[in-house]
């Protein structure tokens, strides 16, 4: 049972108790969701099954009764079948069929209910991916029998999405995910049934049968278009972009029609992101973007002049970004960038939305129901004005440059143009946060301790340059270690770091010898200083290091189930006005740090300073109850944290696999002419984090696969996993794990 619920089970069956004494046909629903908190989850569904004989009668005059109070108890009866269904489902009591029954009685009671349909969506969608999943299966069953299931998930999915917004972050994703992968499996079945006969052949009735399926599934994407609100599609723009190369023409289609209505309604926040696609080196990608922008003009001919205008401001960032000026750390936008300065002041230039992250969130209503009037975007614009004139060039290795935009508040707002670097997986990972963001404030434990991810805005101008959020008010963790050693008068240089690190093929026992007597040694923990220094009187520093220890606990465990690597110094910063911790750089995910010359051993950051500075009892206490309320949530909203991320894992606009920019793509690999690059790795990538959602570690030789940990009994791993001293001796010399 979970922590959180040992404390209120008793109470809440005082109230239960109390309650039997008014014969409510919604005593028998509270009644079996108190047994399976219990873990009774049999008893629960026998007494649910006699409940809903005994208080509910006919199921037939039930639904022939037209007044109010049988209005009420249909919907009662309602939501006691789909806890039914779910009971039955959870226990496999029945067969497939006979669950499917249930829930089909569930919509038939109640047509109008967005639980039932998602509900019965959801259990089509497990039918398919055990049917996928299972090698016999997949040979026995024909693959067009397979796919017909597909049409029910995407019909059910969009009407629950039709009566409400609840599971959005869940059905979205997956219906749009299903009907685009259907859509290029058709395709590719083509390819391999003309390959193999010869020309002429009729085609096979099985190819025919899955291509039936796609008309119905591009009939029910459609409808689902002109029946949902646009705000609703825009929860999913970033992944219907990411899919504009779809090989299938009438796929497209569809899609470029849904995200030219999507851009029509929200013009000045799709735009940041449609202008990456529309300066992609891929030709094809920029093709693809231009037809959805005729498409956009048709419906609505005054876009033209907009998208004219975001494009040449587009251009112009551009230019900035990638301009490499040698020499200085000082440049001027009237001397430098002199285009940009009058594209801002030519009159005719159209408002342009400042890409900040209030401004690019959406906002969902807070009540049930679909809202088709909302407003996704409540707070008043704030358009770009100006630019101040000074810029300054960071020094770090690819020089970028930090600028200073004017806003139509009066407000000035930093932003960061970084060249060289791919920021799409940022952006999408930005996208993950926010959601996680979500549910932890919907988590009681997690909000009562306010439990977040520090997130910022990032927008991709191309696939090499972008602009990011600046952060006010922070330093990186290593800029702070360093200057309070250099105050304490301890320094060592880059080579002397070097000489004293043990090489790689070294005894772990030496290894660990030298980490702990030269680099430990010499190292004392200093971070806890800093949030005196900073924070000098007793409750701004109690605030902020709880601040600190609360959001590094959210970041340790998203960290470590996306696998997230390169937690060195510089990509790890902290508030000088909170104490938040701030994690930045995200291009090392899914575990790519275990691949490196010199791999890394850690699940994420947790050194000796780091520890010291989180009070007396260390890890224990406000830190490991924060990891354990957050990866508890993160278990409990598995499924819709699992449906956003296969399709950021297999986004065909980000690339897996680095590429230099200078590198030519080869007119042969056709893959990189359609603009689609498949990740191979995805599949593994999915499983892996699933695991890690259940509980389950990777196994090795020394370490062999576990059995799924608890809560509790996995982050204990975890920690000691970060903080073990065989393994933070074996990291690279760059990481720094002695600070």
């Amino acid at each position: 049972m979970e922590r959180g619920w040992a404390g209120y089970l008793q109470t809440a069956y005082s109230f239960l108790l109390q309650a039997a004494d008014y014969n409510l046909p919604e005593f028998v629903l509270e009644k079996a969701k108190y047994l399976r908190v219990k873990g009774e989850l049999d008893q629960a569904l026998r007494y649910l099954e006699r409940g809903m004989e005994s208080r509910f009668g006919s199921i037939e005059q039930l639904l022939a009764d037209k007044s109010e109070n049988a209005k009420t108890k249909r919907k009662t009866y309602s939501q006691a079948l789909l806890l039914q269904s779910r009971f039955s489902e959870e226990t496999s009591c029945l067969e497939s069929n006979e669950i499917l029954k249930l829930y089909r009685k569930v919509i038939s009671v109640n047509p109008d209910w967005e639980d039932g349909h998602f509900y019965i969506g959801k259990y089509y969608d497990k039918i398919i991916t055990t049917l996928l999943e299972d090698k016999h299966d997949k040979e026995r069953i024909n693959p067009a029998k397979q796919w017909e299931v597909v049409t029910f998930v995407v019909k059910h999915f969009w009407l629950s999405l039709k009566f409400g917004n609840q599971y959005i972050y869940q059905s979205l994703p997956r219906l749009l995910s299903l009907w685009l992968d259907y859509g290029a499996s058709v395709v590719e079945a083509e390819r391999k049934e003309k390959a193999r006969q010869p020309p002429g052949t009729p085609q096979s009735k099985n190819l025919t049968n899955m291509k039936k399926s796609l008309s119905d599934l591009n009939e029910n994407i459609s409808k689902m278009g002109r029946t949902l609100a646009p705000y609703q599609l825009y929860t999913a723009f970033s992944q219907l972009i990411s899919r504009i190369c779809h090989v299938e023409p009438e796929v497209f289609q569809r899609l470029k029609d849904l995200i030219a209505n999507i851009f029509v309604s929200f013009n000045q926040q799709s735009i940041w992101m449609m202008m990456a696609i529309s300066k992609s080196s891929y030709p094809v990608r920029k093709q693809r973007c231009q037809d959805i922008f005729a498409t956009v003009k048709m419906i609505d001919p005054e876009q033209n002049k907009f998208i004219h205008d975001a494009t040449k401001l587009t251009e112009r960032l551009l230019e900035l970004c990638e301009k490499d000026i040698r020499g200085t750390n000082v440049l001027s936008i009237t001397n430098h960038f002199r285009p940009l300065k009058r594209l801002l002041e030519d009159k005719d230039f159209g408002p342009i939305l400042l890409p900040l992250q209030s401004a690019m969130r959406v906002t969902l209503p807070s009540t049930p129901g679909s809202h088709v009037d909302h407003n996704p975007f409540p707070t008043d614009p704030i358009f770009l004005q100006g630019f101040e004139d000074g810029i300054e060039v960071l020094p770090s290795l690819q020089r970028p440059k930090k600028i200073t935009m004017n806003g139509s508040d009066g407000k000035l707002y930093t932003m960061l143009c970084k060249p060289k670097d791919d920021l799409r997986k940022d952006c999408r990972l930005m996208e993950f946060n926010a959601l996680v963001n979500k549910f932890l404030s919907k988590d009681p434990e997690a909000r009562k301790r306010d439990l977040h991810i520090r997130t910022y805005s990032v927008v991709p101008l191309n696939e090499y340059c972008g602009l990011l959020e600046w952060v006010n008010n922070t330093q990186g963790l290593r800029h702070i270690l360093l200057r309070m050693y250099k105050e304490r008068g301890i320094y060592f240089s880059g080579k002397e770091l070097q000489a004293m690190t043990p090489k790689q093929e070294s005894p772990l026992d030496f290894k660990k010898r030298v980490f702990r007597e030269k680099f430990l040694a010499k190292h004392p923990p200093v971070f806890k200083e800093w949030f005196l220094q900073t924070f000098p009187d007793p409750t701004s520093w109690y605030n902020a290091r709880l601040a600190y220890a609360r959001t590094s606990a959210v970041m340790c465990m998203v960290g470590y189930i996306l696998g997230l690597g390169d937690r060195h110094g510089e990509n790890i910063l902290f508030d000088s006005t909170c104490g938040d911790c701030i994690h930045v750089d995200f291009n090392c995910l899914f575990n790519r740090g275990e691949t490196f010359d010199w791999p890394e051993k850690v699940p994420f950051r947790l050194t000796q300073n780091l520890v010291d500075a989180l009070g007396p009892l260390g890890i224990e206490g406000i830190f490991r109850r924060s990891c354990e309320v957050t990866l508890r949530v993160m278990r409990d909203q598995m499924d819709p944290l699992m449906s956003v991320l296969r399709t950021f894992i297999h986004d065909p606009l980000v690339e897996w696999r680095r590429k230099s920019k200078t590198q030519k793509m080869n007119p042969a690999d056709t893959e990189l002419a359609q603009g689609e690059i498949h990740n191979d790795q995805a599949l593994v990538h999915v499983q892996n984090i699933e695991s890690r959602l259940k509980g389950i570690r990777r196994g090795t030789m020394q370490k062999p696969r576990s059995v799924a940990l608890s809560v509790e009994g996995h982050v204990n791993y975890l920690l000691q996993e970060a903080t073990s001293l065989d393994n933070l001796c074996q990291m690279y010399i760059g990481w720094a794990a002695y600070l």
